[in-house]
């Protein structure tokens, strides 16, 4: 997901009700920073991201949404590195949405890279505060002291003291502004493989998800939407829903717009809710009810006339995305030209969790429970949907059981909200997977129009990348197609426009379309389609030149040292050049994503009368720091799944306005026995951490592609892959 699209210009920052907080260098979106200091004798705050009291404990705020990317786990160990605690002396405590916390998201694998910092920092300053009071207690010099797990000592005259029996002398010391961060090469816990802390609780079932919240008195509901894109509620019948044991109420939803911050549309289907004291109770009076909907003529939109939009719009040209030389001159000069065309579908998300929201809204008070990945957009929609103001709604966000975007939307929380109020008792909206796969809202289905020129010693010589596509923006804040066209066209070229090789003439255009088909942020976004249009048709012009795939990319990144550092680690990590086992062939790609992190994979696979199966991919990873190296590689193995699944299986149909696929039987994923071995190489660097949990998607798609060709000899240029 693109993490410059964002609903805040600041962040509103503020004291904590007790304790201290200290100044610290919040990233850019926190502009102003935290700069208020408040003082108590029993807690030492230092900003809003950490808390030490008078007993020595130490609890870190969790201001960003855990949905299996490991940070309940990570960010306690930057805190503990820099105060110099041992890992299991570290508490975590789920941040509410509030002010004092900031505009509170996780999307585009920033939760790392924007908190690092800020985590340190404050944490380093604590150190400092503690080992100041134990100088002024001790009547000694503060370079003279140390810390080590969790104790201030003075060597010479043999003195220690805990951080608790500091904590009220260092709460009145003045807060150091630039207090002195550990060295890297001192760490002793960040950089080394780490259990997650919250591995336990997963396997033995204590976790708690969206889905297991229960409250007194909460009633479940399920909701009845329209089938077809565009059309609206005009009546219903409910006697069959109310004759099903355990419904209790049904409630209509009005269709309506919902503005948010001036710009951000939430569109409010005509919608009915069946409310029931079991969440299957309210899926079968769901069944049981008849509704009728309105016509529109949306109700003929298909996946046919989809294509033929894509082909038409594609004869036209674009918003410009990057226009270096003279592409169009080049080509006709070139001794050869080759074209192209790539496709990709609409993709759901798919998540493990099915879309869930409890809510319990009561006279003066909200409160939500919800495995979301924007807690601030939740608590700002309440406020509007509720009339109530934001200290009267509270936000409890949950564990996600799988996020990928999806999650950044809010439609069951808008869902839960809207019955709760009407019925005026706690309630958990349920999706089916029914629902979810059928009003998702979908990665764009993307058109591809690329032509490369060659000269007569086979070196590219231009390259032009023609990207049809929906705007994901668009669809969110439609305002934003008039008022800032660059901005959805950067969005949609994300992976098109950076081309990383050095290509003289080069020429990127978006061609933007409008379809009734709700789109959002999706793992890795746009970059997902863009690197498989891009990396698959290198290959091409490698095979035309009569070049090495690998050898011409390595050439191309000459002036882009991290691709070309994380291409060689893959390629000599997957053996490329030697002979793969009997009836393979290996692949490769290369893609740097929004997050700053490269990645390289090299994909070995066979074709077996038609049937493609992945062996094994070998990862190549530059992400600056990685802070626990063994999360890094979790996520860079979920992300190949991920990636996998989108590749050869995942596609989104439409027929009559509607999507034609309903549950894993015909939107499968990729099972078990399916996985290939995945390898995660990393690549040492002292950059700052860059985000992981999105990067490795976008290559896995080329890698297979390219290496079918070098199996079979087709070129397959639409996703999913298949040769049946």
């Amino acid at each position: 997901m693109t993490s410059s699209m964002t609903r805040r210009d600041f962040v509103r920052t503020g004291a904590l009700a007790s304790g201290l907080v200290l100044a610290v260098q919040l990233p850019a979106w926190a502009r102003g920073g935290l700069a208020t200091v408040a003082r108590n004798s029993a807690t030492l705050s230092p900003g809003a991201f950490l808390q030490i009291t008078g007993d020595g404990s130490v609890t870190v705020w969790l201001t960003k949404s855990e949905m299996g990317q490991g940070i309940q786990t990570v960010f306690p160990m930057i805190v503990a590195e820099e105060l110099e605690l041992p890992l299991d002396a570290i508490r975590l405590q789920q941040a509410p949405a509030e002010a004092r916390f900031g505009d509170q998201y996780t999307w585009a694998s920033s939760s790392v890279s924007d908190l690092w910092v800020p985590l340190r920092t404050t944490a380093a300053q604590a150190r400092e505060m503690l080992v100041g009071a134990a100088a002024r207690i001790w009547g000694v010099p503060a370079g003279d002291c140390r810390v080590s797990a969790g104790v201030v000592t003075h060597a010479a005259s043999g003195r220690r003291a805990a951080y608790g029996e500091l904590v009220t002398v260092a709460a009145a010391l003045e807060v150091p502004p630039r207090p002195a961060l550990k060295d890297p090469k001192a760490f002793t816990v960040l950089g080394k493989p780490t259990h997650r802390v919250d591995a336990p609780a997963k396997v033995d079932g204590t976790a708690r998800y969206g889905i297991d919240v229960r409250l007194p008195g909460m009633l479940f509901a399920c909701v009845a939407r329209c089938p077809v894109f565009g059309r609206n509620l005009s009546g219903y019948e409910d006697a069959g829903a109310r004759a099903v044991p355990g419904v209790l109420d049904i409630v209509p939803l009005e269709a309506g717009d919902l503005l948010v911050d001036d710009f951000w549309l939430h569109r409010l289907p005509g919608a009915v809710a069946v409310v029931a004291d079991s969440t299957w109770a309210a899926i079968e009076g769901c069944r049981a009810l008849s509704c009728r909907w309105d016509s529109d003529l949306d109700s003929e939109f298909d996946s046919a006339r989809l294509a033929r939009m894509f082909r038409d719009r594609a004869t036209q040209s674009g918003q410009l995305g990057r226009n270096e030389g003279d592409a169009p001159a080049a080509l006709d000069r070139a001794t050869r030209l080759i074209e192209a065309v790539y496709e990709a579908p609409f993709q759901a998300h798919a998540t493990m969790e099915p879309m869930n929201c409890t809510a319990d809204v009561r006279a003066g008070r909200c409160d939500i429970y919800a495995p979301t990945q924007y807690p601030t957009g939740v608590q700002q929609l309440a406020e509007r949907l509720t009339g109530l103001p934001s200290s009267a709604v509270t936000v409890h966000t949950t564990l996600l059981g799988g996020g990928f975007g999806r999650r950044s939307e809010m439609h069951w929380v808008i869902d839960a909200v809207r019955v709760s109020a009407a019925i005026h008792r706690p309630v958990q909206v349920v999706w089916t997977r029914e629902d979810d796969i059928r009003h998702d809202n979908y990665r764009p289905a993307s058109y591809h129009v690329l032509r490369g020129g060659l000269d007569g010693a086979g070196r590219i010589t231009a390259w032009t990348h023609r990207v049809v596509a929906p705007s994901v923006i668009g669809w969110h804040a439609p305002s934003m197609l008039r008022t800032a066209p660059d901005r959805t066209a950067e969005e949609a070229l994300d992976g098109a426009a950076d081309l990383p090789y050095a290509i003289a003439n080069l020429r990127v255009e978006y061609c933007p379309v409008a379809t009734p088909v709700p789109l959002g942020w999706w793992r890795s976004v746009y970059a997902s389609q863009n690197c498989f249009a891009n990396e698959s048709f290198l290959d091409e012009l490698a095979g035309e030149a009569g070049r090495d795939p690998f050898e011409l990319r390595r050439e191309l990144l000459a002036d882009a040292p991290r691709h070309r550092r994380v291409l060689e680690l893959a390629a000599e990590k997957a053996g490329w050049g030697t002979r793969p086992p009997p009836g393979r062939a290996r692949g490769i790609a290369v893609h740097k994503l929004f997050s700053d992190t490269v990645v390289a994979e090299v994909a070995e696979v066979s074709v077996e009368r038609g049937q493609v199966r992945v062996h094994r991919v070998v990862c190549a990873v530059d992400c600056g720091l990685a802070l626990n190296p063994d999360t890094v590689a979790a996520q860079i193995e979920g992300g190949v799944v991920y990636g996998l699944t989108a590749a050869l299986k995942g596609e989104i149909t439409l027929e009559g306005g509607r999507v034609k696929q309903a549950n894993f039987n015909d939107y499968p994923v990729l099972r078990m026995n399916e996985m290939p071995r995945v390898e995660v190489h990393l690549v040492e660097s002292p950059d700052p951490p860059h985000g992981v949990g999105e990067p490795s998607v976008p290559p896995i798609a080329p890698a297979v592609a390219n290496a079918i060709f070098q199996a079979t000899g087709t070129r397959v240029r639409r996703l999913p892959l298949t040769l049946v």
